[in-house]
């Protein structure tokens, strides 16, 4: 029996940046009367409210929700009716520039330019640079279609591992490149919610849509967590559904 289940969030509980579905959410509530429920994944707190906390049925006990934004690098926990930070690892505004001169230059030198974009493509997140292909406010068809395989993504992190040895570069979502601090990534967040929760590794679950290596939810099967790699919610929604009559049954 599990205690605590974490999840990836874009391509796993949700469509990429978009809100969790009614069914999605409520399986969330089930769950967490069960067990404690973590959401680890690259966006910043405000899509994490947006996609998640604010979707949430009132019935949904929040006190058992650890949300964990930017690869795990932020932690927020719900008290007294709201929502508050708990950590940050933020970069330094020198190694911010750096990390954003890389891009240019990996860019550039990999010739991976769309013909469209939608908004900026490299977003300052505080502990973690995203890079998104298309532009933060791509349509999500274009994003399903741009890189499925990761096979771009793969180009651009390998060339960009070249120009910022030490720091974690990871892959997620359907267009992003994530870079956060030297070993802060998932497995990183994840060793961190053992540690606060008081939960061992050996009682957690991980489920994501890119456990392979390379991908941002693979250091969570590096560590040596259990772990469910997923094609989409739905997969996710079958998953959630069957751990729940699991855990009632035990």
């Amino acid at each position: 029996m599990k205690k605590i289940v974490a999840f990836d969030l874009d391509g796993t509980l949700a469509l990429s940046k978009q809100p969790l579905t009614e069914e999605m959410a409520e399986l969330l509530a089930q769950l967490l009367t069960v067990a404690q429920v973590a959401v680890i994944s690259g966006g910043d707190w405000p899509q994490f409210d947006k996609q998640v906390a604010s979707r949430l049925p009132a019935h949904a006990d929040l006190s058992r929700l650890w949300m964990m934004p930017t690869s795990g690098a932020k932690l927020y926990l719900h008290g007294e009716g709201a929502w508050s930070p708990v950590y940050a690892e933020l970069f330094t505004e020198e190694q911010k520039q750096e990390i954003l001169d890389a891009f240019d230059a990996s860019l550039a030198a990999t010739g991976f330019t769309p013909e469209e974009t939608w908004g900026e493509r490299i977003e300052d997140r505080g502990s973690q640079i995203t890079f998104s292909a298309l532009g933060q406010q791509a349509p999500l068809e274009a994003k399903e279609h741009w890189d499925p395989d990761f096979a771009k993504r793969k180009v651009i992190q390998a060339d960009l591992v070249k120009r910022l040895p030490g720091v974690s570069i990871n892959l997620g979502g359907a267009t992003s490149v994530d870079v956060t601090q030297p070993g802060v990534d998932k497995a990183w967040g994840l060793r961190r919610l053992a540690e606060r929760s008081g939960v061992a590794e050996a009682d957690m679950l991980f489920i994501g849509d890119a456990i392979f290596p390379g991908g941002n939810d693979y250091p969570a099967k590096a560590m040596g967590l259990d772990t469910v790699c997923v094609r989409d919610p739905a997969d996710t929604a079958n998953v959630i559904t069957a751990i729940v009559a699991c855990q009632k049954a035990s």
